[in-house]
This record gives structure tokens, sequence and C-alpha cells, in this order.
């Protein structure tokens, strides 16, 4: 995490604790980074205008005045079992510690009663998950800010016959799966669009290289697969009734629009 997303992830626990608030040692193990860090880090946020209070004596620690705190949520026992079992149904290790956060926000704002309910109701759900390979924590994150940034990177491949290839592509998704997940991104070595296993990538950088113009970027389609679009869960004006809202309309097979990462 660099230091802006951790500023704004300070802020929105702080947010979540409440007037409970928290100390910088328990933000420096929350965010993995040393006390001094997070002091840093809080002084940057007040000189930001974001108003910090300190609480003195035992228990002590940092909140946030109330004018900037969320009242509750008010999630029903229902709605944060099934958050709980959708966050548990995929543990990539890009999102392993954002979905870990987010559930603790939700526990948090909840009252006692509705919480117990709702673990009783999580203890009678189990999941089958196939165990897969996580890619590196560090490759994935450089990865995903490339996708996310729109940056070309240059990767080392190791392909499924182990022959290992420097290549330079640009990052289209990533795509998590019951196998796996994967880098999809036009291969300027290949010159086509091409898929790759990221636990078979052993380093990526980013370049200074800008990528291609390109108006449409195709959607991954793989044969048995339906695609489901999670920033649909962002627009739920969108959703009608008796719809498949969310998942790809058409179907294909990898090998009709993307090849694999050899």
């Amino acid at each position: 995490m660099n230091r802006m997303d951790r500023l704004y992830a300070l802020v929105e626990e702080l947010r979540a604790a409440g007037q409970r608030g928290r100390t910088a040692g328990q933000l420096a193990a929350h965010f993995e980074v040393s006390v001094r860090t997070i002091e840093r880090d809080l002084s940057a946020i007040g000189q930001a205008g974001v108003p910090l209070a300190t609480k003195q004596g035992r228990g002590g620690g940092f909140t946030l005045d109330r004018s900037m705190s969320l009242p509750p949520l008010n999630f029903t026992p229902r709605e944060a079992a099934a958050v709980a079992v959708a966050l548990s149904r995929n543990e990539h290790v890009l999102f392993k510690k954002d979905a870990r956060s987010a559930l603790q926000k939700i526990v948090a704002a909840m009252p006692d009663w509705a919480l117990a309910e709702a673990r009783s109701t999580a203890a009678k759900v189990r999941l089958l998950v196939q165990p897969v390979p996580d890619p590196d924590a560090e490759v994935a994150e450089t990865i995903w800010r490339a996708v996310r940034d729109n940056r070309v990177l240059r990767i080392h491949y190791i392909d499924v016959g182990g022959v290992e290839t420097e290549r330079e592509v640009e990052p289209q998704h990533v795509v998590v799966g019951p196998n796996g997940s994967y880098l999809t991104a036009w291969c300027h070595l290949r010159e086509d669009d091409r898929v790759f296993r990221m636990d078979r990538i052993t380093a990526a950088e980013r370049t200074p290289r800008l990528p291609r113009p390109r108006p449409v970027i195709p959607e991954p389609l793989v044969d048995g697969h339906e695609t489901r679009l999670p920033a649909s869960a962002f627009r739920p004006e969108d959703s009608l009734p008796n719809t498949d809202i969310g998942l790809s309309r058409t179907t294909g097979t990898v090998g009709a629009t993307r090849r694999s990462g050899g």
C-alpha cells in the first residue's frame, strides 16, 4: 500500500472506529507500519483539514470529529451473513486484506444481538472451494496497479511447457476464476491478446511506454463459464427483475478471443 492509499484508509479506519477511536499502536499494527510512520500520516491528515481529535488517558487514541462519522449502516443479520459468505468465497491475494477490513467495519457498526444472529446464520453455511496457487503478492500488486492505471508492463512469464520469456504487455483485466487468477493483456511479443496465469508471472515492472489506443477492450470469455462483472454491484439501480444482470450475454471460448500466454 502506498502512502496516499494509506492516508485514505486511515481516515476510513478512524471513521469506522467512531468515538472509540484507535491508538497509534493499533493503527500501526493494522497497516503493518511503524508507530512513527502512523504519527507522520496522522499529522499529514490533520494538516489537510481532516478534523482529528485525541482522547487522553487509559485507552485514549485518535478519533474523527462526529460530523465526519457515518451513522450505523443498519445491516440486517442476513445481509451481514451474505456479505461474509461473498467475501469468503474467494480470498484473492489482491483483495484479502481489504475484504477483511470491510467486514470488520460492518461488524463494528452492528448491535450485539444482530451480530450474534449473523454469526449464527453464517455458522450454518459451508463453502466448497478448490485450493489454487496464489501469485506472488508483490507481483500481483504491480500487475493490479498497471491494470488500474492503464500502463505497460514488462513481465517474466513461465508457460505451461516451463519455458520462460520476457515480454511487454498492455494489461486489460484481472480475471479471478475457480482454477486461479489470470491477467488478460495485449502481448507485444505475440502481437495478439493473451491470457497469463498470474502465479506463472515471476517478475513484473512498469515501463514508461504508453499503451496503444484501443477503443474497445474485449471481455474475457471462457467456455463453460459465465463472466460476472463486480462493477455491476455498484449500480443496483440498473438491476431489473428476472434478468442475469452482471453476466456476459455471449458465450465463447478463450481460443476464440484470447490465447493462453504462450
